[in-house]
């Protein structure tokens, strides 16, 4: 009986403690809410400052611990509330290349993308966009390319993919962050209401370049899939699809739930097709820097070779930093390039 007794004050210490916990963690994040997304820029610590002398005053002057539970969960779920009810918007002061949203027109087999981005660089911060109207054909598309741009960490990376038409044309997406003037990204910022998500549709040239000649310290490997042309056009579509939809009706990024690669694996899911080994809620979907291995071993990346060896030749800073600015730059990043010889014999055939 004593050891019942003993055994139930400990469970009633353990559950009070992680009550603790949780309401101290969910305050510091309504806390950090109202710093990043309610604040006035100089006074950013004024409402956080706020909510914690009323949540400090309603703790001192409840009479019981269940009274300062209740209070300390109430604060969180008003701050919740208000918090999901910030709307985004595309009105805004946004960054040169990031100022246009793109968005195309289907009409049977032709596709007019609008605001196809082509920039030219000085430097990473230096450039000239021009915004284009793009031609493409749906029964021209041939398959996708996957790009892995990696930065500081080897689990983290940012995903781009190219969906090849004719011989070698292309139209790269990749799927942002939308910054402000001013802004940049920042990974504690990304997980509160500070940026849009945008479908960029652009050119190798640009998307690519930038990574591999323009920013330091990043490294951008390609990879070609085994994607059939049937399923090619249908992540294309979709990728359109959603292009669209954000034109009217903006959504905000989130570095968990709505980022590159959960939009990535979602319009595959949409198509009502998955890679092999792949799915929306996989654990390297967050930890997004292994995707090229588990795509590896699910048979969807092409190219007879050892993991390894696959991404130890993917690696095309070296060839873009030659070719810079080529017309033909994205036949060239790919010649001799283990997964494309298929592409070439296709391209002999033509």
């Amino acid at each position: 009986m004593k050891d019942q007794i003993r055994l139930m004050g400990t469970l009633r210490r353990v559950g009070i403690v992680a009550v603790c916990l949780l309401s101290a963690c969910l305050n510091a994040w309504a806390m950090a809410a109202l710093y990043f997304d309610f604040s006035r820029a100089g006074r950013e610590w004024l409402t956080p400052a706020i909510y914690l002398v009323v949540l400090t005053f309603f703790l001192a002057i409840a009479k019981s611990r269940g009274f300062r539970f209740g209070a300390s969960f109430l604060g969180f779920f008003i701050v919740l509330i208000c918090w999901l009810a910030l709307k985004p918007s595309n009105d805004r002061e946004w960054r040169a290349d990031l100022s246009r949203t793109p968005w195309a027109e289907i009409a049977g087999d032709r596709v007019t993308i609008h605001n196809f981005r082509h920039c030219y660089y000085r430097e990473e911060a230096e450039f000239t966009c021009e915004w284009l109207t793009k031609e493409v054909f749906l029964s021209q598309i041939r398959g996708v390319d996957f790009f892995v741009d990696y930065w500081n960490s080897p689990w983290i990376a940012h995903p781009i993919i190219s969906f090849q038409f004719g011989d070698n044309d292309y139209v790269a997406a990749s799927i942002e962050a939308r910054y402000q003037n001013g802004q940049g990204y920042s990974p504690i910022r990304s997980f509160f209401r500070q940026f849009t998500i945008i479908y960029v549709l652009a050119s190798e040239r640009d998307l690519i370049r930038l990574r591999t000649n323009y920013r330091s310290g990043e490294s951008v490997y390609l990879f070609h899939t085994t994607t059939r042309p049937e399923w090619a056009r249908d992540v294309f579509l979709q990728y359109l699809r959603q292009a669209n939809r954000l034109r009217d009706d903006p959504r905000w990024f989130n570095a968990i739930t709505n980022n590159c690669t959960t939009n990535l694996f979602a319009n595959m899911a949409a198509t009502g097709h998955m890679a092999a080994g792949g799915s929306r809620y996989s654990w390297w979907v967050l930890l997004n820097g292994r995707a090229p291995e588990m795509l590896y071993r699910g048979g969807y990346l092409a190219g007879q070779l050892p993991f390894s060896e696959l991404k130890a030749q993917a690696y095309v800073n070296p060839v873009a930093n030659t070719v810079d600015d080529a017309p033909d730059f994205s036949q060239r990043i790919r010649e001799n390039r283990a997964g494309f010889e298929f592409l070439r014999s296709n391209v002999r055939m033509h």
